[in-house]
């Protein structure tokens, strides 16, 4: 099983960036397809973006569609969100998951998950 720790959440104001990393820990990293999650207060936890294991397939929630970006660097074990022109309805609790099998959106789907990080989007 692997262990994943997030990093990058903080306050920022509408329209910004901020880049989000998930750093793994434990054996085989590259075989898992990784996940981004967000729940905001009062809300279910939602699918943001999946990559799959080699990186070469990406998929996104159609709200976060060509403003976020999601990445993975397998030789440094780490699975990154870059976003971009961010809105105050982003204000959330950011998760990073993995799976050993192929990409869902569900997260049901996810067996690890991180800690998560907070990221504020102040209007």
């Amino acid at each position: 099983q692997v262990q994943l720790v997030e990093s990058g959440g903080e306050l920022v104001q509408a329209g910004g960036s901020l880049r989000l990393s998930c750093a793994a820990s434990g054996r085989a990293f590259s075989t898992y397809t990784m996940g981004w999650f967000r729940q905001a207060p009062g809300k279910e936890r939602e699918f943001v973006a999946a990559i799959s294991w080699g990186g070469a397939s990406t998929y996104y929630a159609d709200f976060v569609k060509g403003r976020f970006t999601i990445s993975r660097d397998n030789a440094k074990n780490t699975v990154y969100l870059q976003m971009n022109s961010l809105k105050p309805e982003d204000t959330a609790v950011y998760y990073c998951a993995a799976t050993r099998g192929p990409v869902t959106y569900s997260t049901s789907g996810f067996g690890s998950w991180g800690q998560g990080t907070q990221v504020t989007v102040s209007s």
